[in-house]
């Protein structure tokens, strides 16, 4: 297992050299870069000029390059522009030592909100954690025993009602269902029990311990309840269609022939075989709830996190951010796929990867 260990780790470093190049490579061919929004700004150009930027710039081979829009400003300025967003340098120059500096974990400043990466990421973090651990937990602690009734009670009407509410909680979209529980519940048409900014209240910090938590799920229940509604529809029915496999297996039917109750058959045998499937699964579904899935919810609940902190820098050609954000969390997704194989071997001791090539 050392030896697989050490292999998956070194692996770690061509992946992300391949995710980094291919991203910096994209970006060199994407108009409007941040020289330019600063000129459309100092130009009073629309914003419509700045997104549209591929008629407006000749790109040289560093990047940016002669502007339309720069003409009446001073070339030494636009010189100078050029130079504090670092691209006077060849994109190869600028890519080795963005990777040497990332190897360092040393992501630099934002281009336009005079703060370091670190600093940004750490400030809108809780808001992530806060959606993301709530959900992995809740799907999760939903999903598996919710599927396994299922299988059990395959065919039955607790099975049939079950399915439906899970396919049309997944087919409705998060944003839509956010929308209506506004409508209904945070002062929109009907009540106003909930509020519909931030994770915490303006006062968090004068408020008794015990009212402290209380105020945290008092903003945190209807993001929770509209992510919530299709996170655990997949996981639902993976781990019945799983459990459904399993137990028509023979082993099975030699453990219920000598004499084990069905929930020793189940939790006892079938479970372990029947839940690497959904362990494989999990990498995907901690990126997904930590990272990718919360950028309207944040949007539409007025949530600082990373989602929204990510969009914002695409939309402001804010390449730093860009850039930390994308090896940060290609970084993470391949360590805990990492401890995913991990969990493989303490669930079912018989794996052993050492035997397997990489």
């Amino acid at each position: 297992m050392g030896a697989y260990i050490l292999r998956r780790l070194l692996l770690m470093i061509p992946t992300i050299f391949g995710i980094m190049a291919i991203s910096f490579a994209i970006v060199q061919f994407a108009p409007g870069g941040p020289v330019e929004q600063v000129i459309s700004d100092l130009t009073n150009q629309g914003a419509g000029d700045r997104l549209s930027g591929g008629g407006d710039m000749l790109q040289n081979a560093g990047g940016e390059g002669a502007y339309r829009g720069s003409q009446g400003l001073d070339p030494e300025f636009i010189a100078k522009l050029e130079k504090q967003f670092g691209f006077d340098k060849p994109p190869l120059e600028r890519f080795f030592t963005m990777m040497w500096d990332y190897m360092r974990f040393d992501f630099g400043e934002s281009f336009f909100r005079n703060t370091s990466v670190v600093d940004l990421i750490a400030e809108k973090m809780p808001v992530s954690i806060s959606l993301g651990v709530w959900i992995l937990l809740f799907s999760y602690a939903i999903s598996i025993p919710l599927g396994i009734k299922k299988a059990v009670s395959d065919g039955s009407a607790f099975d049939v009602w079950t399915s439906g509410v899970i396919i049309v909680g997944y087919a409705v979209p998060s944003f839509l269902f956010g929308i209506l529980l506004i409508v209904l519940f945070a002062g929109g048409s009907f009540l106003d029990w909930f509020p519909l900014r931030g994770i915490v209240s303006d006062n968090f910090d004068s408020l008794a311990w015990w009212q402290k938590p209380l105020d945290y799920m008092w903003h945190m229940t209807l993001p929770l309840i509209t992510l919530l509604l299709s996170a655990f529809a997949t996981t639902t029915l993976l781990t019945k269609n799983s459990f459904i496999d399993e137990i028509k297996k023979q082993y099975v039917t030699t453990a219920r022939a000598k004499g084990l109750t069905e929930g020793q058959v189940l939790y006892g045998h079938v479970f372990r075989n029947a839940m690497l499937i959904i362990i494989a699964g999990f990498p995907g579904a901690f990126i997904s709830a930590f990272f990718t899935g919360s950028l309207l919810i944040e949007y539409i609940f007025s949530l600082d996190g990373l989602g929204r902190l990510g969009y914002d820098s695409i939309v402001r050609r804010d390449y730093p951010i860009v850039f930390a954000t994308l090896f940060i969390f290609s970084l993470m997704g391949l360590v805990v796929s990492l401890i995913s194989d991990l969990i493989y071997t303490w669930v079912d001791p018989r794996i052993d990867f050492d035997r397997r090539d990489v």
